[in-house]
């Protein structure tokens, strides 16, 4: 018999005893959907946190100056501690990047304010943070009303601000917060603008408590010591990065003056490393997902072998028939070994829809978009299927290849 008659004759003995070979492809098909089920809800999940780290500057990357925020001692001697950057040293680098990538400017105002608005006030656990233009882009919020700072309000600094949902819930439970003016650390606000919700940030709430000014307003608000300035700058493209990173440390330290083979005065700190962490992670997970679904495979082989010998031992007469009429051993092995695999292909093809379901559900459970198709985790799963049919079905059709034509026919 050639392939394709090895093909057919697969289908009728499945025909012939179709509650079993249900059975035992649903066990094959438990496996495949687990392997790739598991695999494509990482490779989601992982594209999910993906787009969310990009969103939160996992393209981007800080400068702060050099051991202002961590005053530590390392080998017993206190690290040297740089100027903090100004706000001049902050705008000359801004232009000097220019269109090259997306700088933002922001100070830290205080973090414990309290917001009034006639005789309703939030909790002394509110934060004051002024930015400039592009402070809303780089740190992702979006406004669910109003508008942004206006040019002329941004170089006047005027007193306007964007308030965070738990401000405007504190504040204004029933009425939108635009137009409306709030007190904090002595002075008066227009609200321009609100947030959109956020959550909780690692405890910080997020831009739920938070009081977005202008970057000069936020210079002329009173405080006990000089602002220090964040400088953020970000990227459209991933790949720009490492190229970013190095025209930010040169325009730096010519803005900083720092001299000619000295070290830099201030630190670049990149937030791609989040990415890394993350692949790593993956990494990880995908190696137990695929011993889980290994497992689960392994025992749908062991079952599919045990099939295999028990249709031998009811066909045996039916191989003394073949084997009278000119089959030869080796067409009799081929056409054992290519109902285990039928039988395994029919399985897996139902396991890979059931598994991409699966992990796209997942995907869609965590919040991510889109529907994924992984051809690489389809693929491995159909070549198993073919490797456990060819593992499982070898013996029992070795044993029926070897079976005497004579004692066979004798067989009742």
């Amino acid at each position: 018999m050639h392939f394709l008659e090895n093909i057919k004759e697969a289908f009728r003995s499945i025909q012939s005893n179709l509650l079993r070979t249900v059975l035992t492809a649903l066990i094959v098909s438990i496996g495949i959907m687990a392997l790739v089920g598991i695999l494509t809800a990482i490779d989601a999940m992982k594209f999910s946190l993906s787009q969310t780290f990009a969103s939160l500057g996992a393209n981007s990357f800080e400068i702060s100056a050099r051991g202002y925020n961590n005053r530590s001692r390392r080998g017993g001697v206190q690290e040297k501690v740089y100027p903090a950057i100004t706000y001049l040293q902050a705008r000359q680098y801004k232009q000097q990047i220019g269109d090259e990538g997306r700088v933002g400017i922001s100070a830290f105002i205080s973090g414990a304010v309290e917001v009034k608005a006639g005789s309703e006030k939030t909790n002394p656990n509110m934060r004051v943070v002024a930015g400039d233009d592009n402070y809303l882009l780089i740190q992702s919020f979006n406004l669910l009303a109003g508008r942004t700072f206006s040019a002329a309000e941004l170089e006047s600094g005027a007193n306007v601000a964007i308030v965070g949902q738990e401000i405007k819930d504190k504040l204004f439970p029933s009425q939108s917060p635009i137009g409306q003016y709030i007190y904090l650390m002595g002075r008066r606000f227009l609200v321009v603008g609100q947030l959109e919700k956020s959550g909780s940030t690692m405890g910080g709430g997020g831009a739920d408590r938070t009081v977005l000014i202008p970057l000069i307003t936020g210079n002329q608000m009173p405080r006990q010591q000089a602002l220090n300035y964040e400088i953020k700058t970000a990227t459209p493209d991933p790949n720009n990065l490492t190229y970013l990173t190095g025209l930010a440390t040169g325009t730096m330290r010519a803005v900083r003056r720092d001299a000619l083979g000295q070290p830099d005065s201030f630190e670049v700190e990149r937030s791609d490393s989040l990415a890394a962490k993350l692949d790593e992670l993956s990494g990880n997970i995908r190696i137990g997902g695929f011993l889980v679904g290994f497992i689960t495979l392994l025992g749908a082989s062991i079952a599919l072998m045990n099939i295999m010998m028990v249709s031998v031992t009811e066909r045996t007469r039916e191989i003394g028939i073949r084997k009278a009429l000119g089959a030869t051993s080796r067409q009799i092995r081929q056409q054992f070994l290519m109902e285990a695999i039928v039988i395994c292909l029919l399985g897996g093809a139902l396991g890979v829809l059931l598994g991409v379901a699966m992990g796209n559900g997942v995907m869609l459970f965590v919040g991510g978009g889109g529907f994924l198709v992984p051809w690489l985790w389809i693929t491995l799963g159909l070549l198993i299927c073919v490797s456990v049919g060819l593992a499982s079905g070898y013996y029992p059709a070795s044993k029926a290849a070897k079976l005497d034509p004579i004692e066979s026919l004798r067989y009742e």
